[in-house]
């Protein structure tokens, strides 16, 4: 018994030692790393994106608006203006105007190292 949870100790700070190692491998190539973020914060934002299997548009910033359409997960769109939790859209495939719910989507982050 003593044994067996010997080698399971070994084995999980194995595990645990894991990335320790490949983060020293990472941190070897710092220039490249700071060429690259020096131009990041120049860049536009990255659009706002789908996170759910689909979003309804709306006619209004309500549930219980006229359906105008659907987003599926991955689509992209142009947010012109925020109205609480709500966002007013268009869908750069349709050209479809209207409100969704900020809950189901997210503005994906650039991280810059500047």
């Amino acid at each position: 018994m003593r044994s067996t949870r010997i080698a399971v100790s070994a084995a999980m700070l194995g595990a645990l030692a894991l990335p320790v190692l490949s983060a020293t491998a990472a941190s070897a190539a710092p220039v490249a790393a700071s060429a690259l973020a020096s131009s990041c914060s120049s860049l536009p934002p990255l659009p706002y994106e789908v996170h759910t299997k689909a979003v309804t548009i709306r006619s209004k910033a309500t549930t219980k608006s006229t359906a105008l359409g659907v987003l599926y997960r991955g689509h992209k769109f142009t947010v012109h203006k925020k109205s609480g939790n709500w966002l007013y859209i268009t869908d750069k495939t349709t050209g479809v105007k209207g409100w969704v719910s900020g809950t189901y989507v997210y503005r994906d982050v650039r991280m810059c190292l500047d």
